[in-house]
């Protein structure tokens, strides 16, 4: 297996803080909604089919779309839905619309709260985050977008072994995509490792499910074996919820496996490390 280790700098590499990087890192603990949001929000409809609507998402590289009826957002369908209340349950992604699996009502947030409050209502609330300006849409928050803007400050010295997902589920690398994707939505996780000979390969995600497969009409019947992303991007055990959010904002990935003697010893997710941030 090829494995790339993101190793933390050591403490006798870091350089002792001057007063402007000690500003810099409290001004970031008071970033505001306003200023991380994603401000380009796709929309959907009630009536579309999830077959569409994946195939909307993997185009624009997202995880979700703000559901609008008679010109009003009224909720969100996300790749979560269709893992686990479509493809889980078998059911047609043609045939089944937006309207049976979105979830509403929107979680809406002000763009002036800080980031720490948005983490701690994601949390609370258990979804994306809605950004509203005067009763209009603005913006989207996600997951993605707080670890990226996440301060380096007492709350994120956490260690990520406390927050981490310790029970890895796995694929064989002759399984199909769509057993993948369904192994996925049953357990309720975002992505699997693929093993050959119980060693693991790569991994697969949700993200790829869309991306690679349904926004390119890819038949499904694939072997996971031929669509997974390799080589593993890991870090060690001990790593701090910070230094855990930098190397996945770097690498854009939104999980993280976690090594321990040469084995993986769990995932952290990107909402392990908002839900970490949040307490």
């Amino acid at each position: 297996m090829d494995v790339i280790r993101m190793t933390p700098p050591k403490k006798s590499d870091i350089e002792f803080p001057s007063v402007t990087d000690q500003a810099y890192k409290e001004s970031k603990r008071h970033l505001k909604v306003g200023e991380i949001m994603s401000r380009e929000v796709i929309i959907t409809t009630p009536e579309t089919t999830m077959y569409q609507a994946a195939k909307l998402m993997g185009k624009h590289h997202i995880g979700s779309l703000v559901v609008i009826q008679f010109k009003t957002p009224v909720g969100i369908v996300t790749e979560r839905d269709l893992l686990t209340k479509v493809l889980a349950c078998n059911l047609d992604m043609k045939k089944t619309l937006v309207g049976q699996v979105m979830s509403y009502p929107l979680i809406r947030i002000c763009p002036p709260f800080e980031i720490r409050e948005a983490a701690r209502t994601m949390i609370n609330k258990k979804g994306r985050l809605v950004v509203f300006v005067c009763g209009n849409l603005a913006g989207i928050i996600t997951a993605s977008d707080l670890i990226r803007e996440m301060p380096d400050a007492p709350e994120t010295s956490l260690i990520v072994d406390d927050f981490m997902t310790k029970e890895i589920v796995s694929v064989h690398e002759d399984e199909t995509v769509l057993t993948a994707a369904r192994i996925m939505g049953k357990q309720r996780v975002g992505s699997v490792i693929v093993t050959r000979d119980k060693k693991p390969l790569g991994i697969f995600t949700e993200r790829d499910l869309l991306s690679t497969f349904i926004s390119k009409s890819r038949s499904l019947d694939t072997t996971v074996g031929e669509a997974f992303s390799s080589p593993l991007k890991t870090a060690p055990a001990g790593i701090s919820i910070h230094e855990a959010a930098k190397i996945m904002a770097a690498q854009h990935i939104r999980r993280l496996p976690i090594m321990k003697n040469k084995k993986i010893a769990g995932i952290i997710t990107a909402r392990d490390l908002v839900e970490a941030y949040a307490k």
